[in-house]
């Protein structure tokens, strides 16, 4: 690996080897070796999450959202799978000279309305102007901490066994955000773009949840191979239980993608005690952000960091990371 490849930046296979040969020799710990979407630590008698993101999508609006609204939630929700409440936002502004202030309010707002529905702060901040040219209109960085009042959550705690479930259909930002880059007359297909700590909550209330992760870049599939991976356990999915929605899926045909493999950023994949699967999925339900909510597939003891999927007509196919880049600069 020589040079950065766009690639680089797509959530999947080569984003995971630029971590882990590349950034992560330079600031090996045992906190950041985990290689959870925060980090986990005491402050006193407090445990506590971190986390960061950047947002560089392109277009900043898109249907169901914009920057701004995705870099609260990408940030409170990379938290919320940890078991965390969320509750201080860091924002950092990269502004391109000749944005027009009219877009940044705009999106300022959008900031603020979904740091309220999240029931967070925004507390800090910093902005930077650079020349026209060097940047892409707006980029954000969002950073945030949450408490952990009970167990903390990793990817590592899957178990054989375990139900698999999802709060609703995949693949709806990246697709929302491809038809408004691309301009496509499409009226249906919708960023799902939501703050997931309040249903991850009242799943967390009637179930005994192992494993969280939101599969954003990457995709489904991604997520679960770094589930698999990191709880060497393996994974057996169902094709036809994965909620798609119509549209969304004629999109993903119409332009050859895998919807396993196209961003969401209102989802979250649970790895639950079967004893408890029902009634988690019951909760889903009833929460506005989990009306289309299912059980996709179980843990096993096969082969460690093995996803397979059981197709529609009855065959079995290996998953793996997204490899390359399907769509750049999605979130």
């Amino acid at each position: 690996m020589s040079k950065i490849l766009l690639a680089h930046g797509s959530g999947g296979k080569k984003s995971h080897q630029l971590i882990t040969e590349v950034i992560l020799p330079h600031f090996d710990n045992p906190i950041l070796n985990r290689l959870d979407d925060q980090g986990i630590f005491t402050l006193g008698k407090s445990k506590v999450a971190m986390s960061t993101d950047s947002y560089v999508v392109d277009p900043p609006f898109f249907a169901g959202g914009d920057i701004g609204k995705l870099a609260v939630h990408g940030t409170v929700n990379d938290l919320a799978v940890s078991g965390a409440r969320p509750l201080y936002l860091s924002v950092g502004l990269i502004l391109e000279e000749g944005f027009e202030i009219c877009e940044l309010e705009k999106i300022l707002r959008s900031m603020q309305e979904a740091a309220q529905e999240a029931e967070v702060s925004i507390v800090t901040g910093d902005t930077k102007v650079v020349p026209r040219g060097s940047a892409d209109k707006i980029f954000i960085n969002t950073a945030g901490i949450g408490l952990i009042e009970g167990e903390a959550i990793t990817g590592s705690g899957a178990r054989p066994g375990d139900l698999i479930l999802i709060n609703g259909t995949i693949g709806d930002h990246g697709m929302a955000v491809m038809a408004a880059r691309e301009k496509f007359d499409v009226s249906n297909v919708f960023s799902d773009s939501a703050p997931l700590h309040g249903l991850i909550r009242e799943v967390m209330k009637v179930s005994e949840v192992h494993a969280m992760r939101d599969p954003t870049r990457g995709g489904v599939a991604t997520t679960l191979k770094e589930i698999a991976i990191q709880s060497k356990t393996s994974l057996l999915i169902e094709e036809e239980k994965i909620p798609l929605h119509p549209a969304v899926g004629a999109l993903c045909d119409l332009l050859g993608f895998d919807p396993l493999f196209v961003a969401n950023e209102g989802k979250c994949l649970f790895f639950v005690h079967p004893e408890g699967a029902e009634r988690a999925l019951a909760a889903m339900r009833l929460h506005p952000y989990g009306k289309n909510a299912a059980i996709i597939g179980q843990v096993e003891e096969g082969p460690a960091g093995q996803v397979a999927l059981k197709t529609a007509i009855g065959g079995k196919r290996l998953l793996d990371m997204l490899v390359g880049q399907q769509l750049p600069r999605i979130c």
